[in-house]
């Protein structure tokens, strides 16, 4: 059991003893710190705060707990209900509201749920902004409203507007995508996805074959969408002879393909091949994080466009995004940012983007992944012990590397002619994680046993 407290949010298990799990009083607490921080920042004025959750066992409870917080602070409340992070950004902006709030522990088991916190863009809360709201916690510095100024809800339901809206996208070409006939699985491990992508593949014109789309919380399997978690989905697009098939994670922000041969695409690949459709009709640049394929780079030189790799995390990528103009970014998790949409992931607008390209292309799922050189990833860690300085070992291995294209911003990636090895420590634990990637798998793992052997010669 767990309660992890981070600048983007707090997130934990459900059940156990205050300060340790994500308890009602941890709710509260962090919900009345996040409510207090909007009014300290709005000078007097009245905050609006858009609530959504996925479909987890304890999202109604954390809801209530959360928006019975914020109304009493005097925080007017939009009730999205049931819904997706995306979808929560969106409103963000579309209600003119002052921040927002996602009840989601994304891709962690059931038993974990979190508060993910956005600002008035309908974006991830900065670095400096997560610490203050930690700050306000600890101290509890909180003063509820009176009687007459308790906050008001409104319940809305936003799922024809974010569909309305990803049909809108100028790239989107919802007559095409109908004509191709396309035949799509989708599985939604049992999450809100269940509610939305069904709906816009229809209204996409495809014929949908729902996959663990009840949205009860009960995960057929582990909700990461990760190659190991997809056998039923394969299987299911190969017996309704499918054209392909989608996964989503719980609250909808990250998206993986299986081809009609009930191959994996290779969610890496997701943003790979979207980027591929938006840069043969917009010139511009591309980002992914420090830990995401270079397939990614390939595909935008190809069209004289410039990759920039950023920090690992969403908020870092979509800084970066708007430093060098990018017209399109995300995660080699399957999370796709367009930023003619929002700058945040959305599944569904890599939805209505890849089938767009699908069926622009002409061919088959698995052709298409064709056209993208072959990379391969081996994820390891270094387990240390707890004296041992790990940044000093990482500024170790930065110096031995010194004459190769080194990068630092986020632990330290050595790109190499054909393959790349990312080093960063984890921010809980004495952990140096090892994350590699070259031309074949074989490689991808040898690269990593040797950086590791190096590693541990160091400590």
């Amino acid at each position: 059991m767990a309660l992890i407290k981070s600048i983007s949010g707090i997130r934990g298990t459900i059940g156990g003893k205050p300060g340790n799990n994500l308890t009602p009083l941890d709710i509260v607490k962090f919900a009345s710190a996040y409510g207090t921080w909007l009014i300290n920042n709005n000078n007097g004025n009245e905050i609006k705060v858009v609530l959504g959750r996925d479909a987890r066992i304890s999202g109604a409870i954390v809801q209530d707990l959360v928006l019975a917080s914020l109304q009493a602070l005097g925080i007017d409340v939009v009730d999205l209900g049931l819904s997706t992070t995306p979808t929560v950004e969106l409103a963000v902006t579309m209600e003119h509201a002052q921040g927002g709030v996602i009840l989601t522990a994304s891709h962690n088991p059931k038993q974990w749920n979190a508060l993910k916190l956005l600002n008035e863009k309908g974006e991830f809360i900065s670095a400096a902004d997560g610490q203050d709201i930690l700050d306000l916690a600890d101290q509890e510095a909180f003063s509820y409203a009176e009687v007459d100024h308790l906050g008001s809800v409104e319940s809305k339901d936003y799922l024809e507007k974010h569909i309305q809206a990803v049909l809108d996208l100028d790239l989107v070409n919802a007559d095409l995508v109908k004509n191709a006939g396309f035949k799509v699985v989708i599985d939604a491990v049992n999450s809100t996805g269940g509610i939305y992508i069904p709906a816009l593949l229809r209204a996409l014109g495809v014929e949908v074959h729902e996959l663990y789309c009840e949205p009860n919380g009960q995960f057929p399997h582990n909700p990461e969408p990760l190659p190991e978690h997809l056998g039923d989905l394969c299987d299911k697009v190969l017996d309704t002879k499918s054209h392909l098939g989608f996964v989503v994670d719980p609250d909808v922000d990250r998206l993986a393909i299986v081809s009609e041969d009930g191959t994996l695409f290779g969610e890496e690949y997701t943003l790979v091949a979207v980027a591929d459709f938006i840069l043969q009709n917009v010139k511009g640049n591309t980002v992914s994080n420090l830990s995401s394929t270079r397939a990614l780079r390939d595909v935008t030189e190809k069209y004289g466009g410039t990759y920039y790799a950023s920090a690992v995390g969403e908020v870092n990528v979509v800084d970066t995004m708007k430093e060098v103009s990018a017209v399109i970014g995300g995660e080699g998790n399957g999370g796709i940012i367009y930023p003619d949409s929002h700058f945040g992931r959305d599944a569904l607008v890599g939805v209505a983007l890849f089938l767009t390209s699908l069926a622009k292309f002409g061919g088959t799922c698995s052709a298409l992944r064709k056209e993208f050189k072959n990379y391969y990833m081996s994820k390891q860690k270094i387990q240390l012990t707890p004296e041992l300085d790990v940044d000093a070992i990482l500024s170790e291995m930065a110096k031995k590397y010194a004459s190769e294209d080194v990068n630092t911003i986020d632990g330290v990636k050595i790109n190499f002619t054909e393959e790349w090895v990312h080093l960063r420590k984890s921010n809980t634990e004495p952990i140096i994680r090892v994350y590699t990637e070259s031309v074949s798998s074989e490689k991808a793992n040898a690269l990593a046993q040797r950086f590791i052997q190096e590693i541990s010669e160091i400590a």
